[in-house]
């Protein structure tokens, strides 16, 4: 399966990474990397990167890093193709403008069956490639596009409640863990994946809390550099597995936060 990782911050926090170290963190060692993406906001748009091709040699990483783009939103995806060709139209996060701004969807998963369903029909969002998480991408970014008519932004808890019920519904196609954005909220929901004993099962996603000073040795060992220069931090940081030792939390099975 793919891996995720996504940060919400307080403050504008720095954010690189080694691809290939991250993706060992979470099992994908000796493993087929199919590609690579990774979106941070700014303000209302994102800078957005994306390879179809393993990061290991990638020399967009150091590009990145040598950029210092401080973000508050960060979402990143590494690919195991399930579905569709190893092509850029297939690599994730997959972006769209809704309401006057750049959503961005992650998914981790499989969900056979859902192409045709009217539950995730896009609307005017036409997928580009041919993965199943990009359906369902665009079904959703259509869905959000009902709230934000006005291109103002809508109460937090209306966004939850479309992703909640957005959810559900992939649940019952397969393993559905994801990680949406639109430049102020980071949505979050967990459910099954691959487990080291080959079990699909929960935990699909975990979560981080910080109140604290960024180090930015804590994640290095995982393939994360995180780094603010400030001092003072609060952060949230979800990802496929645990990355450090500290007290990650396992999102219940079906949970959206």
């Amino acid at each position: 399966m793919c891996e995720l990782f996504a940060l919400s911050s307080h403050l504008p926090t720095t954010v690189s990474f080694s691809l290939q170290r991250f993706a060992q963190r979470g099992g994908m060692n000796g493993k087929t990397l199919d590609g690579w993406g990774l979106a941070y906001y700014e303000g209302r748009d994102l800078r957005l990167y994306r390879e179809p091709e393993p990061a290991r040699d990638s020399a967009w990483l150091p590009f990145i890093e040598s950029r210092q783009s401080p973000s508050t939103l960060v979402v990143s995806h590494i690919r195991q193709a399930t579905r569709g060709g190893i092509s850029l139209a297939n690599t994730q996060p997959f972006v769209r403008e809704v309401g006057g701004r750049m959503h961005c969807f992650a998914h981790n998963g499989k969900l056979p069956g859902i192409d045709g369903m009217s539950e995730f029909d896009g609307g005017t969002y036409a997928h580009v490639g041919e993965t199943d998480s990009e359906l369902a991408a665009c079904a959703l970014f259509a869905r959000m596009a009902v709230l934000w008519r006005d291109n103002s932004p809508p109460a937090p808890q209306m966004r939850l409640a479309v992703v909640e019920e957005f959810a559900a519904q992939m649940r019952e196609l397969g393993p559905s863990n994801l990680v949406y954005a639109d430049g102020e909220l980071l949505i979050a929901h967990g459910h099954r994946r691959i487990q080291p004993d080959g079990r699909i099962a929960p935990p699909g996603l975990w979560m981080l809390q910080r109140n604290c000073a960024v180090d930015p040795g804590s994640l290095a060992e995982a393939g994360v550099r995180m780094s603010d220069g400030i001092g003072s931090q609060r952060a949230v940081l979800f990802a496929s597995v645990p990355l450090t030792d500290e007290p990650w939390r396992a999102l219940a099975e079906g949970e959206v936060v």
